[in-house]
């Protein structure tokens, strides 16, 4: 692949990455504080549509995330920047895995209902930490991709 494909492909992923930032640290700083305020009947408006909103649309980024990444591993082989889509991806692969395998079971709890205050406050604790554990891997895509730039510059 040519060069300009490669930085073509590469400002996608910074995209896709700035997104997944600024949704992770927005949720982590905004609305986390809030949680020790919300009760079974108020959980669900800050809650349950914004993440199936956000599940939606997120499904099919994380895909072109994917995408993206291994058409840059193809267009970087070789080069001393093929580690950057390579630990893009794995990031993609591990926030992916942590929203699948324990985030969504949080999610589906809270979209049946919770009508146990005790239960809420436990639910959201857990749900938070893994989200914060989720954006740090955000993070990581983000600076791996940012530094391609950089180091592209160099």
């Amino acid at each position: 692949m040519s060069e300009t494909v490669d930085i073509v492909v590469a400002a996608f992923m910074l995209l896709f990455a700035s997104m997944y930032l600024g949704t992770g640290w927005s949720l982590v700083l905004f609305s986390f504080p809030l949680a020790a305020q919300l009760t079974p009947q108020t959980y669900r408006l800050p809650f349950v549509e914004p993440v199936r909103n956000a599940t939606r649309f997120f499904t099919f980024m994380t895909v072109a995330m994917m995408a993206a990444a291994a058409v840059l591993v193809v267009g970087e082989a070789g080069s001393e920047y093929v580690w950057v889509p390579i630990v893009y991806l794995g990031a993609v692969i591990a926030a992916t895995a942590l929203t699948l395998l324990f985030i969504f079971p949080y999610n589906k709890e809270l979209t049946a209902g919770v009508t146990d205050q005790d239960r809420l406050h436990v639910v959201l604790g857990k749900w938070m930490r893994l989200n914060v554990a989720r954006v740090s891997l955000w993070t990581v895509q983000w600076v791996a991709v940012a530094l391609y730039f950089v180091l592209k510059a160099a």
